[in-house]
């Protein structure tokens, strides 16, 4: 009988402690808020630019072309390696990163991390082009910031220009013959 007894199936214990969830309730009100703030913020500069066309994103911002390129088909898809300048402003227009202090970059297509918006913006554009990106902060630097000049919880305006992009194989390929 001992034995039986023995053999019994353990029990799952009972929580201690009941989360009622208010945290996260919180935070989502919270949240919610903040990207209503915000959006009333990018509204206003739209509006305030009546002769620029401002584009919505399906994912979440805006953009509108400086410069545009009607010729180029292609744009950068996963894989490619694209080459760019960008400038970084508060919604007030003050500069927060030069071009020169944030310096040409090469980015590798889905493959290499990057600030959301632009991991996504980089993708609609052509060789040549010149876009401004209107970014609401969960899609810049969120709610941590860039941990420098960048607060948390800050939309912003991003200058972008994509001076070219290339398959990482060309890139690769020409790589290994200029090291032979």
């Amino acid at each position: 009988m001992l034995f039986a007894y023995g053999c019994k199936e353990p029990e799952a214990r009972k929580p201690v402690y009941k989360s009622s969830g208010s945290f996260m309730k919180e935070s989502i009100v919270r949240n919610k808020k903040l990207i209503v703030a915000e959006e009333k913020a990018i509204d206003s500069i739209i509006k305030s630019n009546p002769e620029k066309k401002y584009l919505a994103s399906e994912k979440g911002y805006w953009y509108s072309y400086e410069i545009q390129n009607q010729q180029d088909t292609l744009r950068p898809k996963r894989g490619d390696v694209v080459f760019f300048d960008y400038e970084i402003f508060d919604l007030k227009g003050n500069i927060i990163y030069t071009a020169l202090e944030l310096r040409p970059q090469n980015y590798l297509v889905d493959k290499q991390e990057i600030m959301i918006g632009l991991r996504d913006g980089i993708k609609l554009m052509r060789k040549n082009e010149k876009v401004s990106f209107l970014f609401p902060s969960h899609i810049a630097y969120g709610y941590l910031g860039d941990k420098n000049r960048i607060g948390p919880n800050v939309p912003i305006i991003c200058t972008v220009t994509l001076t070219d992009f290339k398959k990482e194989s060309e890139l690769n390929n020409n790589n290994n013959s200029s090291n032979q």
